[in-house]
């Protein structure tokens, strides 16, 4: 395994510690004994969390070990917005640009996360929602754009997360997945600009719940 390719599966996998909350926003991520606990020299490790923050899942610190990033609700919805501007392009583009081919393997992914939902780790099943957006990203044929989008898709990993890991959702998600292939593959501009909009409209909703619940802890 090269170096580049090594620092990629270390991130991979710190990256799904702070998914799953086992490092949580504001928590130190300790460089020389994250290496010794995952058996790898401190390069690759310190290449691994240059990646993470670059995705603003880690923010870097002069002179002290980098932590886990704690975004606020404002900041977060204010790149949902643009997020939700991209996709909306994107299913734009993509209903004219689209190649059949693409739009059978974007039904496919469809398929595959409605088979496993419910029964897959949640994290698994969000990978490959996410692998289902950028598809349609993809299908945009317009590189400009992926380029932007998967910026923001990074820099929003976790709010994603935190909202497709809520229970409530599962109908919903997997109706507007539905939705969104059939508009595509009718090549209605107008409808998957209605079903990507409602579905990044419900993540604000999550999200906030999400933020809401977590301060009426903290006061309790």
């Amino acid at each position: 395994m090269t170096e580049d390719s090594l620092a990629e599966a270390i991130a991979y996998e710190l990256r799904r510690e702070i998914l799953r909350g086992n490092l949580p926003p504001g928590a130190t991520i300790k460089e020389r004994d994250n290496a010794e606990r995952q058996g790898v020299s401190r390069t690759p490790m310190r290449e691994a969390i240059r990646i993470l923050a670059k995705e603003g899942l880690v923010q870097l610190r002069p002179l002290r070990s980098p932590i886990v990033a704690d975004p606020s609700l404002a900041e977060i919805i204010d790149q949902i917005r643009v997020l939700h501007a991209l996709e909306l392009l994107s299913g734009e583009l993509a209903c004219e640009k689209a190649t059949e081919g693409e739009i059978s393997a974007i039904g496919a992914l469809k398929d595959r996360i409605e088979e496993i939902y419910g029964e897959a780790d949640t994290l698994d099943v969000f990978e490959l929602d996410m692998q289902f957006h950028s598809a349609i990203v993809a299908a945009s044929h317009n590189a400009a754009l992926a380029e932007t989008h998967a910026s923001y898709m990074a820099r929003l990993w976790r709010a994603r997360y935190l909202s497709a890991r809520r229970k409530l959702s599962r109908g919903r998600v997997l109706r507007q997945h539905k939705a969104i292939h059939a508009a595509l593959h009718a090549r209605d501009v107008a409808a998957i600009k209605a079903e990507i909009g409602a579905h990044l409209g419900a993540m604000i909703a999550n999200i906030e719940d999400h933020f809401r619940e977590e301060t009426d802890e903290g006061q309790d």
